[in-house]
């Protein structure tokens, strides 16, 4: 079995930094096995088309506007992910709908689909996220984390650095 962990999103534009930030921090708090790949995707495009190749799993993290309070973690999987994004607006968003779309076309959609998406409080230009976000970010971390487990992959916590 082979995993990606992807997130998504624009550092440069507070709150829709998460998806990459959440991956980034993944990685360093947690030793993931060689299946599992955790990818910054940043606001590539058809690019990552090919990390969804011959994977069984594929967990994507963004910010997801749905009007609701700032943080809030909406999980959404298999089909109805695509159309998640579909309502979405941001350039990167409907790269990756695209993306979505070219990988059902050319017969590499992963298994399993699963999108963490948190709702973002502000996005103007500014490194860093607001406090709710941030919450929602380490909330969203638990819960791939355990559904990684559930998967079957050996996931192990780093250091001392408590779980929150």
């Amino acid at each position: 079995m082979k995993a990606l962990v992807l997130g998504i999103g624009n550092l440069l534009i507070g709150d829709e930094g998460v998806g990459c930030l959440a991956v980034e921090a993944l990685g360093r708090r947690y030793t993931l096995p060689p299946s599992v790949e955790c990818v910054d995707g940043g606001t590539a495009g058809f690019e990552l088309l090919s990390m969804l190749a011959n994977k069984d799993h594929v967990i994507l993290i963004d910010a997801l506007r749905d009007d609701r309070e700032p943080g809030t973690v909406i999980m959404v999987e298999g089909e109805h992910v695509p159309r998640a994004f579909m309502a979405r607006t941001t350039p990167h968003q409907l790269g990756i709908c695209d993306v979505l779309a070219a990988a059902q076309l050319t017969d590499i959609m992963p298994g399993h689909l699963t999108l963490y998406g948190i709702e973002p409080k502000q996005l103007e230009v500014g490194i860093g996220l607001s406090p709710e976000v941030e919450a929602g970010m380490e909330k969203t971390i638990r819960a791939v984390v355990n559904q990684l487990r559930h998967f079957g992959y050996e996931v192990k916590r780093n250091g001392i650095e408590s779980e929150h």
